[in-house]
């Protein structure tokens, strides 16, 4: 069985409804990235990111997985699919896709603000309890954060997802700008000769040998799926 690997990026969202973080009306522009979304930004003030998270948990649990989603699920018919998404929304496991790493971590869980990535302490966050109070405490002791790899932090998954990216036999992109690293180098894993496919209704130039489809991701998916399938 082939094995596809799809980088997701927040393009890929737009159409379930979730804004984008670097558009022109996007979350950013009314939420400074250095208050809600660095380590600084939460040793500063942990309530305001705890709230901001609680804010974008209500966003997302009324949204559902667009056709996009379900077209990338389906790839699973024929073909052995990871998808590596940058996205911190559950919307590809909700269409199905059984095997996704997330390289920004996941919106619907908070884990230890001293070691997040101790399983131990790791919580999943329901649709009808997906708030958390300032100051609740993990496990271990310490204040419960957002399970998102804040700006300047390490991003634990990078390696997995390359390892998979190196496996490819073919490699789909969808709705990123391949301007945030390290997860725009995952293109620069892949064999030499593996058919690389982009679908965003922007240009993006990803390298030489790159197939672009100009529009977006339920449409694009669409276009792609008759092909491969």
């Amino acid at each position: 069985m082939k094995k596809i690997v799809v980088l997701t990026g927040a393009g890929m969202s737009v159409e379930s409804g979730l804004k984008t973080f670097r558009d022109a009306d996007g979350l950013w522009e009314n939420y400074p990235v250095q208050k809600v979304a660095t380590h600084e930004g939460w040793l500063n003030d942990p309530t305001l990111v705890t709230n901001f998270y609680n804010m974008l948990r209500r966003k997302c649990v009324g949204t559902q997985p667009n056709e996009g989603h379900r077209l990338v699920a389906r790839l699973e018919e024929k073909y052995d699919v990871t998808v590596v998404t940058q996205n911190v929304d559950n919307l590809h496991e909700m269409a199905g896709s059984s095997h996704v790493i997330h390289l920004h971590g996941e919106l619907m869980k908070v884990c230890s603000s001293n070691d997040p990535d101790d399983p131990r302490y790791q919580q999943l966050l329901t649709a009808d309890n997906c708030e958390v109070a300032p100051g609740t405490k993990a496990g271990d002791g310490s204040l419960l954060r957002p399970f998102i790899v804040f700006f300047g932090e390490a991003v634990p998954m990078i390696s997995a997802a390359a390892e998979e990216a190196m496996k490819a036999d073919i490699f789909i992109i969808i709705g990123t700008s391949l301007n945030v690293y390290p997860a725009a180098g995952l293109v620069q894993y892949v064999k030499p000769g593996t058919p690389v496919y982009l679908i965003d209704p922007n240009t993006v130039y990803a390298g030489s040998g790159v197939t672009q489809i100009q529009k977006g991701a339920s449409a694009g998916m669409k276009e792609l799926f008759d092909t491969l399938m």
